[in-house]
């Protein structure tokens, strides 16, 4: 469950990850931590005044705030692997931040330790269109890729609704995906090779340019891993050439579970579009006042179906497509007639986020995965927590490959919303588990997720969890208190069984 950008309020919560201190303390250690990376950093590049300091104290996710010691904004790799060895040698935490739209707090900061901003790590190092791959810095904004890739035919795949603003190494650290992740893939899917810094300051290559790589597959380890086990830097990414001809379906029913249903039967069918998008009536509506890129406002449900590739192909898709709706009970079917219409149907999905925030005057945006096949079943019992919580969700997915985005609308102001949302949110999480599905599909699990882990996750799976973060980071400085729970945080949520009053391995609880 993941705030807006717009959710900022005075009831967000003030996350604190350490023993209280003086302010006098704090701000000596400030000073102290400044003027050590000061040998490394020239002044610019650490920021340490509150007024400095206040745009880092949070990312996407505004409920959650919390400012850190010291922000460093290194420019060179060999400055990363400084600040990594003083980190290391005075066990200093470091939390990894790109551009900051993260919605699961993945980039809170620790209250006493320094976040390392990537945005100076903005350049693509290598573009080679022969070969279809592009060499960029972490800073460098997904769109961006595609935009250098135009002009030779070829496109980077993975689009996250955010794509004109995030940062290609926080795509790599939650593994994003996007509209068109059903068909390319996520993230993980798209990168080959990764250089990252290590806890303390080690310089590695992960993967290679190459389709595949000898050895342990640690390139699938580290994307997703939320920069818990080290630093990316450098990232080799595929590209694409850009489909001869790509064509949208809208299609509109007159209740979400049909649309659901539509969903599984495409993929039963044999097709595999580019991207299968849902959206209910309330996302309908705030997509169109916002874009008014011609949304019937009065459909119950809506999908968006893109199937590229050759002409003929698309054809042929397009029929099986329509036949498909239509026995799934579809009210009515359009197909965008020009490449300027296509992109203006996807402007209305892409900014349905935004739009939303229109409809109340805060929101919290779900990020689960489902089994396609129960969508119509997770659908309805949703219905009945919103009832049951006197909350409204307006619903966006990612339904082509079951990953959920249900938007909780509420009104932080109104005392004990927040809390009343973040359990309904928690609640739409461990039904997901229930049918089979998981807790993120895209968003990481950050802060945010943590006592779902709990729920998704057995005993000894954290346990292995903890002893990869271990042998990664062995001082546990990299992003602690995210994404893996502790076993005492699990008993504590109720959701693991502690004998005798003690559990197992407890010199890994600190990580």
């Amino acid at each position: 469950m993941t705030a807006s950008p717009q959710a900022s309020s005075p009831d967000a919560h003030d996350v604190n990850l350490a023993d209280p201190t003086t302010q006098v303390e704090r701000e000596q250690r400030r000073k102290e931590a400044a003027a050590a990376l000061a040998q490394w950093l020239p002044q610019h590049s650490i920021l340490q005044s509150r007024e400095e300091l206040g745009p880092y104290e949070s990312d996407g996710l505004t409920a959650l705030k919390q400012t850190p010691l010291l922000v460093v904004l290194p420019e060179t790799i060999e400055q990363v692997q400084a600040i990594m060895r003083w980190a290391t040698e005075t066990v200093t935490p470091v939390v990894a931040r790109g551009a900051g739209t993260g919605l699961s707090g993945g980039a809170l900061p620790h209250p006493d330790g320094i976040l390392l901003g990537l945005a100076k790590f903005n350049r693509i190092l290598e573009l080679n269109p022969e070969s279809g791959y592009a060499v960029v810095q972490p800073g460098v904004r997904n769109l961006a890729i595609s935009e250098a890739a135009r002009p030779h035919g070829l496109y980077y795949a993975p689009d996250p609704s955010s794509q004109i603003a995030c940062s290609i190494g926080g795509n790599v650290a939650e593994n994003s995906g996007g509209v068109h992740c059903l068909k390319y893939g996520l993230t993980v899917h798209n990168v080959t090779q990764l250089k990252v810094v290590t806890a303390d300051g080690q310089l590695l290559t992960i993967g290679s340019h190459a389709a595949d790589s000898a050895g342990y597959d640690l390139l699938a380890l580290l994307t997703g891993s939320e920069g818990m086990l080290a630093i990316t830097v450098e990232i080799t990414v595929k590209l694409l050439p850009v489909p001869p001809s790509a064509r949208l379906v809208m299609a509109t029913f007159a209740s979400v579970e049909d649309a659901g249903l539509a969903v599984g039967e495409v993929i039963a069918a044999g097709i595999i579009p580019a991207g299968l998008e849902l959206m209910d009536n309330p996302a309908i509506r705030a997509a169109e006042a916002f874009a008014k890129c011609g949304y019937p406002v009065d459909a119950a449900a809506l999908l968006l179906c893109e199937l590229d590739g050759l002409d003929a192909e698309v054809a042929a898709q397009i029929e099986g497509v329509n036949k498909v709706f239509n026995d799934c009970n579809a009210v009515s079917q359009h197909i965008a007639n020009t490449e300027e219409e296509r992109l203006l149907l996807w402007k209305g999905r892409k900014s349905a986020f935004p739009a939303v925030g229109r409809l109340a005057p805060d929101y919290y945006c779900i990020d689960g995965t489902i089994p396609r096949k129960t969508l119509p079943e997770v659908l309805r019992k949703m219905d009945l927590l919103s009832e049951e919580y006197g909350l409204r969700i307006a619903n966006v997915f990612h339904a082509g490959d079951g990953n959920l985005h249900p938007l909780i609308l509420f009104d932080s102001n109104q005392p004990g919303e927040l809390e009343r949302t973040e359990e309904l949110g928690s609640r739409i999480l461990q039904l997901c588990v229930e049918v089979g599905g998981t807790i993120t599909g895209e968003h990481g699990v950050g802060m945010e997720k943590i006592n779902e882990m709990c729920v998704q996750f057995d005993e000894q799976t954290l346990l292995q969890f903890h002893a990869i973060k271990h042998a990664f980071d062995p001082l546990g400085i990299l992003n602690p208190g995210k994404a893996i729970p502790t076993l005492q945080r699990c008993a504590e949520f109720g959701a693991m069984h502690v004998h005798n009053g003690e559990l197992p391995f407890p010199e890994l609880e600190r990580y």
